[in-house]
């Protein structure tokens, strides 16, 4: 560790430049990530916030919730069969407020359930962020497709659906709207093993997410680009060492002629490199942390305390990895010819 720190001293320039360029990388991925999540909450907050368990979908809908159907006698033994269960539908439309401004929301009914909030015919509760558009209980609002008004009676946070503030309304106005008699998915909650259900598809929270098109689309996106940049952080320790220790192969080998062991010398470089990227990595984390007080309004932007540890545990195992494969040179110097190539 002395000699590590000495070098450090030594060498400021490089590792500062190093340092630097790691914090970039890092602090780029944790922005990137948190925009990741904030997407992800934005676009499917109703779903990811349900407790675990499994939802099933007709078997025939091709993995489209729109397509399922759900059979109503199948709907009520699922219903008797487990007391917690759910049937739920989901669709894209609008509201229009009493100034006749239109209102992109994600409409969503069930059955009665602790797990969706249960209005009454003709009532609405609208997603919070709806109450910026200028909405508040009391108010009234219309849909071309409904004979009927619908009265704002509440808000709730965070439930989104397709980047879509979520409201919910009574099945009888669910129906009338879109002109249909079924479901189209159910939620059965906190089993360990998806029930079979005879002529329906099971998912897990993950797989039914994976269903949603957009939201696998926008994920996979994001993620792609997270893993890019870990992995050229892995390269530019690979890289950055292999370099220093091309440097130092005659100090390697006067070290080795006087008696250095090898692992001391790695143990030298993993030092400099936790050094580096522990430093790197507070700095980003704060300010990463600090993006999220003052990111636009309605940037969607969610970086969690999870999130935060376990890319940088990964930072500090690829950094760790790539100095390793960089300093397997140093096991294979040679005292006396290291001495007499540092020499020419």
């Amino acid at each position: 560790m002395n000699m590590a720190w000495k070098e450090i001293k030594k060498s400021k320039a490089k590792f500062i430049i190093l340092g630097s360029i790691i914090f970039l990388v890092s602090f780029l991925t944790f922005i990137i990530s948190g925009l990741a999540n904030g997407l992800s909450q934005d676009n499917a907050a109703l779903i990811k916030d349900l407790p675990k368990g499994h939802f099933y979908m007709n078997a025939d809908a091709k993995e489209t919730y729109n397509l399922s159907k759900i059979d109503a006698g199948v709907q009520d033994q699922a219903l008797q069969d487990h007391k917690d269960a759910a049937a739920f539908s989901i669709q894209m439309g609008f509201v229009n407020d009493a100034e006749d401004k239109q209102h992109s929301v994600a409409f969503v009914t069930s059955t009665d359930s602790k797990l969706f909030e249960n209005v009454a015919p003709g009532e609405i509760v609208l997603d919070r962020s709806l109450e910026k558009d200028g909405i508040k209980v009391g108010d009234v609002l219309t849909n071309n497709q409904f004979s009927g008004t619908f009265k704002v009676t509440g808000f709730v946070d965070q439930k989104k659906y397709s980047h879509a503030p979520v409201a919910f309304i009574h099945m009888d106005n669910y129906k009338e709207i879109y002109r249909v008699n079924n479901m189209q998915l159910l939620f059965i909650p906190a089993q360990d093993q998806a029930p079979s259900i005879t002529g329906l598809q099971s998912f897990s929270t993950s797989q039914f997410l994976n269903t949603i098109s957009s939201y696998k689309a926008e994920q996979m996106s994001l993620n792609m680009i997270i893993w890019f940049l870990v992995a050229i952080s892995g390269m530019l320790f690979a890289i950055f060492f292999y370099m220093m220790n091309v440097q130092k192969i005659g100090l390697y080998g006067i070290l080795k002629a006087i008696g250095v062991k090898t692992s001391t010398l790695f143990r030298m470089m993993w030092s400099q490199m936790f050094f580096i990227t522990i430093i790197a990595l507070v700095l980003s984390v704060a300010l990463s942390q600090g993006f999220s007080l003052i990111a636009p309004e309605g940037m969607p932007f969610h970086l969690t305390l999870d999130t935060t540890l376990l890319l940088s545990i990964l930072f500090l195992v690829i950094g760790f990895i790539g100095a390793t494969l960089s300093g397997i040179q140093i096991k294979k110097v040679e005292p006396l010819q290291a001495i007499q190539q540092g020499d020419m």
